[in-house]
């Protein structure tokens, strides 16, 4: 294993047997969202689709916490995985990570992954952003939703104003199920 720091923390990228099928941008373990507890990304979504938000706990798009979550229970048997990346990279985010869980967990009953607060724009960005961004586009505003393909390599990404429950969004996740 070889490990690296982040802003976000510690990553570790895993040379078990998810590294020759796992995309390089999601070979990493990113510690959840106010926990000691690591999620390997491979481990996570290999072979599924998958939907990444950069998010934030003030911001007007906060309450598509909602609707991803609805999006989360309609499609997971289907082969989807919705994670959450807090940033505030648009200073909307809580400073103590307990409070951006509180906004997650308790006002928004969010059960799909969510990851530590780490940037997802610029020089800074964590892993998989820096990724989306080369291959797509940076998010410009909280709430930048991005549709990967089960091998990794197809990316749409989708800015704020496209609501979690839009039939565009749908379609995309739908076309990559």
């Amino acid at each position: 294993m070889i490990k690296y720091l982040t802003a976000i923390g510690l990553f570790t990228l895993s040379s078990a047997a998810f590294a020759t099928n796992c995309p390089d941008y999601l070979n990493v373990e990113a510690r959840k969202l106010h926990s000691t507890e690591n999620v390997n990304l491979c481990e996570l979504t290999q072979g599924k689709a998958v939907l990444i938000v950069n998010t934030a706990s003030h911001c007007g798009f906060t309450p598509q916490f909602e609707a991803l979550e609805t999006l989360h229970k309609e499609y997971a048997d289907k082969g989807l995985v919705v994670i959450g990346f807090p940033s505030d990279d648009f200073f909307q985010e809580e400073k103590d990570e307990a409070k951006t869980a509180d906004v997650c967990f308790i006002n928004y009953g969010v059960t799909f992954t969510m990851v530590a607060t780490s940037p997802v724009k610029g020089s800074s960005a964590n892993s998989v952003f820096k990724y989306l961004g080369d291959n797509s586009a940076e998010p410009k505003w909280n709430f930048y939703k991005y549709v990967i393909s089960g091998d990794g390599q197809t990316v749409q990404q989708f800015n704020s104003r496209v609501k979690p429950d839009s039939d565009e969004l749908k379609k995309a996740i739908e076309s990559v199920l």
